[in-house]
């Protein structure tokens, strides 16, 4: 158990650090760097999009060349030396500008080109890390026990349990006692100890270098799609045989982990990659001589495998935008809300509110799992209660509600912060609303419910839905989705600052929300994601889950036909 041991102190570690960094930034951003709200918002709309795209070749490095093991050890050197840059951007005064004043008319000072490359520079080092520590951190867990055994298969089991655990774990703490230490006491000591806990992810890790098991690359997968893609094209005036699924070539390799998948009439055009013509040459073991002019049935179904979950992807980068949301302009709602508990001078540091989201979430899992599920099992028979496209459009449906109770809570936040005296003035923001910031619980729990179907649904359907071989793309494809609605995030806060009105000078987001209208931004949010609900119903009805050849389903599949989601 020793490699494990020394694994999962190595998560915890890098959860502590980056949780407790990526939680607060845009309070950071906003404070100690004198940037608008938007500025920081884009900027860490920008960086979290980049971190959650760079996994997708963070995915390739390790199945290509490098294997998991010193991928995971780059980026985790990468994380520390990322978050050591960050800390000196606090802790010495010259890498940063000088503090703005109190009063609304206070002159704040921009941060120099100077210091802007130092902070850029931190972020950089940060993105290698998340690339190479998120697709791999749990696959590399995993390959350290034995599937083929019963202790390994249980301990597998196991190690889940644990890894979702830390995680956890690692998220409470973060945004509570390392935000508030950040917020509160001081920025060098806050961002110094994440630094520390870093440091000691990267020693944890590198002390089990010797007992680790080591999967060494096997080759991109993506290889085999490309030609699969290629000779399609190259094939593309040729027809299709009357009976394709006997005519076409139709080798699997016996050494291939896939499952052996049936012939589908869906995307036929690809078929026409394993059409044989009189200049293809076949192997005496029956493969094909060169796969760059002929490839087989199986590889043109896994393309369709991957190509069939697109539009399903499509529909969540959509519907991560109210999760962006939450991540961001909440933080902006609770520093102009009344954070104090009770009666004395206690205030709740205002990212700390996003770990309500995190425990509506952990909550939420088990009463559905323990509860809900046995009970839906008895009225659909199936399994799984509903199936995945279902549990998806379930979340899609609170995303809506999300953003209608987080229009009507801010809209109460503005017209008390107008109307009662205010508790104070924030530097380049304005007055500070009488109203609790109890009042963003809400919108936090239900978006964290819908991130329980929704995500965790994505999750389980990319990994079935996509090729055995491919299961490590399929956690990269999940993390690109959330990097697209970043940036879809960030345009659409662009375009709204720049062509919404209020008054003279102000806008919808501008930077004192008391002069704004964020409660009509979040009514437009939750007007795309109606449209969106409408498109994933579409796609869902015609969606072809992947079939082997003999026609059974995956273990744990949904129904062959497709169903539409209950919402």
């Amino acid at each position: 158990m020793l490699p494990q041991f020394c694994h999962a102190g190595n998560e915890t570690f890098e959860k502590l650090g980056t949780m407790g960094t990526s939680s607060n930034m845009l309070v950071y951003l906003s404070t100690v760097f004198n940037m608008s709200s938007i500025s920081a918002t884009n900027l860490i709309n920008i960086f979290n999009g980049t971190c959650n795209f760079g996994t997708l070749f963070g995915a390739f490095l390790s199945d290509t060349y490098l294997g998991r093991y010193k991928t995971l050890g780059i980026a985790s050197v990468s994380s520390f030396l990322g978050m050591l840059v960050l800390t000196l951007t606090a802790a010495v005064s010259a890498l940063h500008p000088p503090k703005c004043g109190v009063a609304e008319s206070s002159i704040c000072v921009n941060p120099t080109p100077w210091q802007l490359t130092f902070l850029y520079s931190a972020f950089g080092l940060l993105v290698v890390g998340a690339s190479g520590i998120r697709p791999c951190n749990l696959a590399f867990g995993a390959d350290q026990f034995n599937p083929n055994t019963d202790s390994g298969r249980k301990g597998i089991n196991s190690f889940f349990n644990w890894y979702y655990f830390t995680f956890t774990f690692a998220v409470m703490l973060s945004l509570t006692i390392i935000v508030y230490v950040q917020s509160n006491v001081n920025w060098a000591i806050g961002l110094g100890i994440p630094t520390f806990l870093m440091l000691l992810s990267c020693v944890v890790f590198f002390i089990g270098s010797r007992i680790y098991v080591k999967v060494l690359p096997e080759g991109s997968p993506l290889t085999s799609m490309a030609q699969a893609l290629v000779v399609a094209f190259k094939k593309r005036n040729l027809n299709l045989p009357e009976q394709p699924w006997s005519n076409l070539f139709n080798y699997f390799s016996p050494n291939s982990i896939n499952s052996k998948l049936a012939y589908s009439d869906q995307l036929r055009f690809l078929n026409k990659a394993a059409i044989i013509t009189e200049d293809d040459e076949i192997n005496t073991d029956g493969s094909a001589a060169n796969p760059w002019r002929l490839c087989s049935i199986q590889q043109v179904e896994e393309v369709k495998c991957v190509v069939r979950v697109i539009p399903t992807w499509i529909a969540g980068i959509i519907y991560y935008v109210v999760l962006a949301q939450m991540q961001t302009y909440v933080v902006f709602q609770a520093i102009q809300s009344n954070r104090r508990l009770g009666s004395g001078n206690f205030q709740i540091p205002a990212a700390s509110y996003s770990v309500f989201m995190m425990l509506s979430l952990t909550i939420w899992i088990p009463i559905y799992d323990r509860l809900i599920v046995p009970s839906l099992r008895r009225i659909t028979k199936k399994e799984e209660g509903i199936s995945l496209l279902q549990r998806m459009g379930i979340g899609m449906v609170l995303a809506i509600v999300t953003m209608l109770v987080s229009a009507l809570v801010e809209n109460h936040r503005r017209t008390l912060a107008i109307t009662h005296p205010t508790l104070g003035l924030v530097p380049r923001k304005g007055a500070i609303s009488s109203m609790s910031g109890s009042w963003l619980i809400p919108q936090l729990a239900i978006a964290g419910i819908s991130e329980a179907f929704t995500v965790i649904g994505q999750v389980e359907f990319f990994y079935k839905q996509f090729p055995e071989n491919m299961r490590s793309f399929a956690g990269s494809f999940l993390f690109c989705g959330f990097a697209m609605s970043n940036y879809l995030s960030s345009f659409l806060i662009s375009v709204v600052h720049r062509t919404t009105k209020v008054g003279e000078t102000e806008n919808w987001l501008s930077e004192d929300l008391n002069k704004a209208r964020l409660d009509y931004f979040y009514y437009l949010i939750a007007g795309l994601e109606v449209v969106n609900l409408g498109y994933f119903l579409i796609c869902s009805k015609y969606y072809k889950y992947k079939t082997t050849e003999n026609g059974a389903k995956d273990v744990a599949m949904e129904e062959l036909q497709p169903q539409k989601p209950i919402v």
